[in-house]
C-alpha cells in the first residue's frame, strides 16, 4: 500500500491499467479498496491465490481494515499503524510462498514512527520480519537497478562524516559476497565482474589524498578475489559508472548514498528500482518518496512502479 495520502494510490491503479492484459505480471495491493476505486475497477480477493483471475477485469485488493479515510498529498499520522501492518502481511505472505515477492509502494518514515516504528526504512523491517531466530540474521544490501547500471550500496542513511569510520574489510567482503550472488542467482550472470568504488577523490590516489582504499576497500577485495569473486580494487568515483556502463563491471558497489544515486537517478530519474538483495524473498521498490506534492497534484508517474514489478516478475 505504501503511504496513502502519497503517490501510491495513484501509481499503483496505473500499473494495474498498463499491465492488466499480461497475466505473467499480476499483482495485488494490501490497502483500503476506497483507495483505488474512484481510479480503476475493485475486486476485493480474500487470499492471494485469487488475484490472478481477477486481475484482467479488476485491480485486486486485499482488503486492509483501519485505514482512515485521507487526502492525496496530506499525510495522517493515523494512516502508519495499516501502513506497517501492509508490510508485515505482505512479507509473510511472501515468506509462505502465497506470493512470489514483494513490491513496496513508498513510505514517509518520520510518519511511521509516531506509531512506534523502529527501523530506518522499508529494508531493515523487511528484513527483520525475514529473521529465522534459527539462523543468521539476513543482511539486506540496497541495490538501485536503472539507466543500465547496477548500483549496490556500502552505506546509506549515514552522515557523510561517519561513512569512513564504517566501512569495515569484514564488511565489504560480507557485501561483496552477497552481490556476487545475487547477480548469479537472481539477474542470471555466471561470472560476475563487479567494482568497488572509491571513497575518496581519485580513489585515494594512493594515500595522497585519503587512506581507506588502501586500508580497507581493496584488502576487502583482494580477499573477495581469492575466494573468487571477480571484484576490482576501488576505482575512481567519478569514472566507475562510466566503466561498468561500456560493459567493464556487471555492478558497482558505492561507497556512500549519493554517490551510487546519482548516476542513476541522472540516467532514469522515472524508471530507477531499489531492490534489496540478501533476503529470502523478492523484494523491490520505486526508486523514490512519497511525491505528497504530486499526489495532491495529480501529476503522479507510474513509471519506476512498473519497472519495480517486472523486475520483481523477472
Amino acid at each position: 500500500m505504501g503511504d496513502p495520502a502519497g503517490c501510491g494510490p495513484a501509481i499503483t491503479a496505473a500499473a494495474w491499467q498498463q499491465l492488466r492484459a499480461d497475466p505473467a505480471l499480476a499483482f495485488y495491493v494490501i490497502g483500503a479498496p476506497a483507495l483505488y476505486a474512484a481510479r480503476v475497477p475493485v475486486r476485493e480477493i480474500a487470499s492471494p491465490g485469487e488475484a490472478r483471475d481477477a486481475f484482467p477485469d479488476a485491480l485486486p485488493v486485499l482488503a486492509l481494515a483501519d485505514v482512515p479515510d485521507v487526502q492525496p498529498g496530506q499525510p495522517d499520522a493515523d494512516a502508519a499503524p495499516a501502513i506497517i501492518r501492509s508490510i508485515a502481511l505482505a512479507t509473510s505472505h511472501a515468506l509462505d510462498g502465497a506470493a512470489d515477492g514483494i513490491v513496496t509502494n513508498p513510505i514517509n518514515k518520520a510518519l511511521l514512527y509516531s506509531a512506534g516504528f523502529s527501523y530506518p526504512g522499508h529494508t531493515e523491517y523487511v528484513a527483520h520480519l525475514c529473521t529465522n531466530p534459527n539462523e543468521p540474521a539476513p543482511q539486506p544490501v540496497m541495490m538501485l537497478v536503472g539507466g543500465g547500471l547496477r548500483v549496490a550500496l556500502a552505506t546509506i542513511h549515514m552522515p557523510l562524516m561517519k561513512v569512513g569510520k564504517a566501512l569495515t574489510v569484514s564488511g565489504l567482503v560480507a557485501l561483496g559476497h552477497i552481490v556476487d550472488s545475487a547477480l548469479r542467482s537472481d539477474f542470471g550472470l555466471a561470472t560476475p565482474r563487479i567494482a568497488f568504488s572509491g571513497l575518496n577523490p581519485h580513489a585515494g590516489e594512493e594515500g595522497s589524498i585519503g587512506t581507506e582504499e588502501q586500508a580497507v576497500i581493496n584488502p576487502a577485495a583482494h580477499a573477495l578475489r581469492l575466494s573468487g569473486v571477480d571484484m576490482s580494487d576501488a576505482r575512481p568515483g567519478d569514472t566507475v559508472f562510466a566503466e561498468a556502463l561500456s560493459g567493464a563491471y556487471d555492478a558497482v558497489i558505492a561507497m556512500t548514498h549519493d554517490q551510487g544515486l546519482i548516476p542513476v537517478k541522472t540516467l532514469d530519474f522515472w524508471g530507477g528500482v531499489n531492490v534489496t538483495l540478501g533476503l529470502p524473498v523478492v523484494r523491490t521498490s520505486p526508486d523514490h518518496g512519497t511525491a505528497y506534492d504530486a499526489a495532491a497534484a495529480g501529476t503522479t508517474r507510474p513509471d519506476s512502479l512498473i519497472a519495480a514489478l517486472r523486475l520483481a516478475a523477472a
